[in-house]
């Protein structure tokens, strides 16, 4: 396994989505599995707590552990429209709940099911399973950037955004090597999602699409 597929594996494209991917200039890149985002590192590593912005609103949210060699850099900016900050705060919680699952090496976990429902709860499952299969996890430094947000009138969350994987890896947990893989165009992932804001006030992910060296996440 390597870490260069796509972080959440690839969700049932609808046609909004696939209108809002390609309106962002996403290109040939492949879509791929995230069984390439392996990375990680031992289970006796300490974990620490997540340094993501403070939880907005209601209590109740759950707790973000982290190994102190998963970290990551948000690089979405701050719109100053309340909705809109919250769907990106929540997003970056859905992103940092998977991790900790693959670190916890548990498909089942709350944290990032309490972030997303149907279809992204469901294949956010079967990620996190490939990476207990292979007794992994992820490990290194992710960059979160040129994000695009809009709020429709159904209520909905429309957002793409990219992702640099060239400095994250997979580590394996019975040798504890870590897959240092080549930064190449497919280091480069672009996201569109659908979010929608449940009952406890939560911007919980129903969709999640990618694809794998789009034009415009290249640095």
């Amino acid at each position: 396994m390597n870490r260069r597929s796509t972080r959440l594996a690839v969700l049932t494209l609808t046609a909004a989505a696939a209108l809002t991917l390609s309106a962002c200039g996403s290109d040939d890149g492949s879509k791929g599995r995230d069984s390439d985002r392996i990375a990680g590192a031992d289970t006796e590593d300490k974990a620490s707590p997540s340094t993501g912005p403070s939880e907005p609103g209601r209590t109740g949210r759950p707790k973000i552990y982290l190994p102190s060699d998963v970290t990551y850099e948000f690089q979405w900016k701050k719109t100053g429209d309340a909705p809109k900050d919250a769907v990106l705060h929540d997003a970056e919680q859905r992103i940092r709940a998977v991790d900790m699952a693959i670190a916890k090496q548990d498909p089942l976990d709350k944290g990032y099911r309490f972030y997303s429902e149907g279809a992204a709860a469901a294949e956010s499952q079967k990620y996190i399973k490939e990476f207990v299969d292979h007794k992994a996890r992820t490990t290194g430094l992710t960059r979160y950037y040129n994000e695009s947000l809009t709020i429709r009138d159904d209520g909905t969350a429309a957002l793409v955004y990219c992702e640099d994987q060239s400095k994250a890896f997979n580590k394996f947990l019975k040798t504890g090597k870590t897959d240092v893989t080549p930064v190449t165009k497919d280091s480069y992932v672009v996201y569109a999602g659908t979010l929608r804001k449940n009952d406890k006030g939560v911007w919980v992910t129903e969709r999640l699409i990618s694809q794998r060296g789009s034009a415009k996440c290249q640095p």
